[in-house]
């Protein structure tokens, strides 16, 4: 409709109050028919417009309500409600942008709208700006400090921030509010779980989780939480039993089937793991009961799925079906399909930062980090001889691990720039503002090492090297050995290549995460200390 004119003649008062009799008394055919007759003898009368684009709105139609809450907020410019009005609209049609725009529009006019900032919020989030939706939030729960929503929903915006301990106090405060439902508590026991599960505080996250089921016992959600929580801590039997109760609840609930899928892959029984992998509903999940099959050696329905999995787009952006695709190649001496990148071992990159020499401020302040740190062990079946922190250690705030990070960010950059020439799809579509969907430290001990395996969650994979062991001359004790073969896949061909790099203090290897690796043992009494990352396209848990 056309702009409407504020100057234009207005219906006569008896009209308009008729009309507001009738919606008021909620004759809704009535009052909408009396609007529009209104609005087309006379659209700059205000009050009708926003009269006939509420009714509009009750009754689902609000592309056709748009229009007429646009009217009614050109035709009252300074009425705060009227603006907050159509950004509600513009909400409910997906169009953010423009919701945002009319909220700080109506925002001006009365800046002491608490539910306003908290949608505006909403809506900077729906977009992905995530600095300006905290400001929104803690703009809301300053005016209003027992806005529950306001406190959770900031938390979970900086916890997607990596902002973990801003987040986790954001959640307190919004659990501290009194005369919530046992509903709303459960899912901020959970938020709050989940962000110290990130952190690595695993006790704290189990206990806010097990809170969570004591408020609302049938959230199936909360027991496969509390599930990995514990397999994390090494309780596999309870862990399981969580997954498999979230399961009865929930029978559709993709994390549950991919953590259950885990362990049962875990266990050696890839067939099962196969059929939870496909229940989840991710695509990684479809690769991974291909891996499935491929370890059950059921080659002619693994080559089958392949086909079938080759047709879709993003089957080149996958590293588990690089890894399997380049081992079956090798073993049936045939050509390998998958793009993501064909030649692992020539797209490692060894270098070392000046930045943690030996002696260096920032190395030693990394070591007294990481010795401190209250992250908890997280147990796993590949290490031996030595402890990994649970929790996404880059995600924690402490300024040298942040320092370390951004390190590691720097190195990335210079990784693309160094293969950018590369023809595969590693290089060709990494983005440009990667994510480190997972980090963590290890520290081994005499006699520690690391069994082969790769990095499915990643795109790029890499170490950091803060303490290592003295190596005997001439031994590789200690070093990290890549090769297209591992974890006891089949092996029916001979010609997998392999690369061993022995690493020093302040060293960094970075290298696709379709490639198996593992640290060799070594017998010396020293550590061996490193911090391993996963970098992807997209944010991690």
């Amino acid at each position: 409709m056309s702009k409407p004119n504020p100057q234009a003649a207005q219906a006569p008062a008896a009209q308009v109050q008729t009309l507001l009799q009738a919606f008021n008394q909620g004759l809704g055919p009535h009052a909408e028919q009396l609007a529009t007759q209104i609005v087309q003898r006379f659209p700059a009368t205000a009050v009708a417009q926003s009269v006939l684009a509420a009714l509009l709105a009750q009754r689902g139609a609000m592309a056709q309500a748009l229009p007429h809450f646009d009217a009614a907020a050109q035709l009252q410019p300074k009425v705060a409600e009227v603006q907050f009005n159509l950004a509600l609209a513009l909400v409910s049609l997906q169009r953010h942008a423009d919701a945002v725009i009319a909220y700080q529009r109506g925002l001006r006019l009365k800046p002491g709208a608490v539910v306003a900032h908290f949608n505006l919020g909403a809506a900077f989030q729906a977009l992905g700006q995530l600095a300006d939706a905290a400001r929104c939030y803690q703009r809301a729960a300053d005016l209003q400090p027992g806005y529950a929503e306001a406190w959770g929903n900031l938390g979970a915006v900086q916890q997607l921030q990596g902002q973990l301990d801003a987040a986790i106090n954001a959640y307190r405060r919004a659990l501290d509010i009194p005369d919530q439902s046992a509903a709303v508590q459960a899912r901020l026991q959970m938020s709050l779980g989940s962000a110290l599960h990130n952190q690595g505080s695993l006790d704290l996250a189990i206990a806010a989780y097990q809170q969570a089921l004591h408020l609302q016992s049938g959230l199936a959600e909360a027991h496969d939480r509390l599930g990995a929580a514990l397999r994390a801590q090494g309780n596999s039997e309870r862990a399981v039993a969580h997954f498999r109760q979230a399961l009865q609840l929930q029978p559709t609930l993709g994390s549950a089937h991919h953590h259950l899928a885990v362990f049962l892959q875990d266990s050696g029984d890839h067939a099962a793991a196969a059929v939870h992998f496909r229940q989840t509903g991710n695509r990684q999940d479809t690769d991974r009961a291909l891996y499935c099959l491929y370890k059950a050696r059921e080659f002619a329905q693994w080559r089958s799925e392949l086909a079938l999995r080759l047709q879709q787009p993003d089957a080149h952006h996958s590293p588990m079906l690089a890894t399997l695709s380049a081992h079956h190649a090798v073993n049936f001496g045939t050509d390998d399909p998958v793009r993501f990148c064909p030649q692992p071992l020539q797209h490692i990159l060894h270098v070392g930062l000046p930045e943690l020499r030996p002696g260096s401020a920032l190395l030693r302040d990394l070591l007294q980090a990481i010795a401190n740190t209250a992250m908890a062990e997280r147990k796993q079946g590949r290490l031996h001889n030595g402890t990994q922190s649970a929790g996404n250690l880059f995600r924690r705030s402490d300024p040298p691990i942040q320092a370390l990070a951004a390190l590691v960010r720097d190195q990335v950059a210079h990784y693309r720039q160094q293969f950018a020439a590369s023809p595969c799809t590693l290089i060709e579509a990494f983005p440009h503002q990667p994510d480190f969907m997972s980090s963590w430290f290890i520290s081994m001990r005499q006699g520690g090492h690391l069994t082969s395996h790769i990095h499915e969650e990643g795109w790029i994979s890499g170490c950091v090297y803060l303490a290592m062991p003295d190596t005997p001359p001439g031994q590789l004790d200690g070093s990290i050995e890549f090769s297209t073969d591992g974890d006891d896949h089949p092996r029916l061909g001979q010609d997998f290549p392999v690369c061993t790099i022995t690493p020093a203090v302040g060293d960094l290897v970075l290298f696709p995460s379709s490639l198996f690796h593992r640290t060799l043992p070594y017998q010396s009494d020293q550590l061996r200390i490193c911090v391993a990352f996963d970098i992807g396209p997209g944010r991690g848990r």
